[in-house]
């Protein structure tokens, strides 16, 4: 069975071998494909063909500094998250390496549970891996049991509107146009209306109208308000 993380490559740049295989072994384990460098001499060219979620960073390298690479390359245009995994550890490494363009520095020594936490947390934030909740105002979505619940109390939905409300939610920011909204869900809405599915939607969480979760904006779609 295909694990939760098998679609996320994450590239190491490190030039110890022990920490390497470390970190290889660690992260296979977590379900993360792994690609592996031992220095920054052929990555950008890797990069050029691959679109890897993230990037584990040693700063002593050969050939170029650690930070000094991911800054040539995020003036290249590469916005590929990364974490610094160095030796460097003072204030001032630690200020420079954000500055170059760290989202995550973690000194060595270090916990290798701490930087699977802090691996998880980027490609949550970067959206690389499927949150199994997701919340609005006090919408609480459970993706893992497709239930919802509205202050502890259950809703039952059916598929297409549980994916129509996880839509809303992931774009609370946006508002979604029709066409938009039957793509997601083309599968699922054979001889429905995404009018009539909204509407019902609707009707389940927010009965009197009260609260009014989605809003419809005219001659556009819909918004999560």
């Amino acid at each position: 069975m295909k694990t939760p993380n098998a679609d996320i490559e994450i590239v190491l740049i490190e030039d110890e071998e022990d920490i390497l295989e470390l970190l290889e072994y660690h992260l296979q384990k977590a379900g993360y494909q792994t690609t592996s460098f031992s220095s920054t001499k052929n990555v950008e060219q890797f990069l050029e063909e691959e679109n890897p979620s993230l990037l584990i960073v040693d700063r002593n390298l050969p050939f170029m500094e650690g930070s000094e690479f991911i800054a040539d390359i995020r003036e290249k245009g590469y916005d590929i998250p990364t974490i610094f995994l160095s030796a460097k550890n003072s204030d001032s490494d630690i200020d420079e390496g954000f500055l170059r363009g760290a989202d995550d520095y973690i000194t060595k020594p270090f916990r290798i549970q701490e930087l699977l936490h802090r691996v998880g947390a980027i490609l949550r934030r970067t959206g690389k891996v499927e949150q199994t909740k997701l919340k609005h105002r006090d919408l609480l979505l459970d993706m893992d049991s497709q239930t919802l619940s509205i202050n502890d109390t259950n809703i039952k939905l059916t598929k297409m509107e549980f994916n129509l409300l996880s839509i809303f939610i992931k774009n609370s920011s946006k508002t979604l146009d029709r066409d938009f909204l039957v793509d997601e869900v083309s599968e699922e809405s054979q001889g429905k209306t995404i009018n009539v599915a909204i509407n019902r939607l609707k009707k389940k969480i927010d009965p009197d109208g009260s609260k009014a979760y989605i809003t419809s904006v005219w001659g556009v779609g819909y918004k999560l308000a």
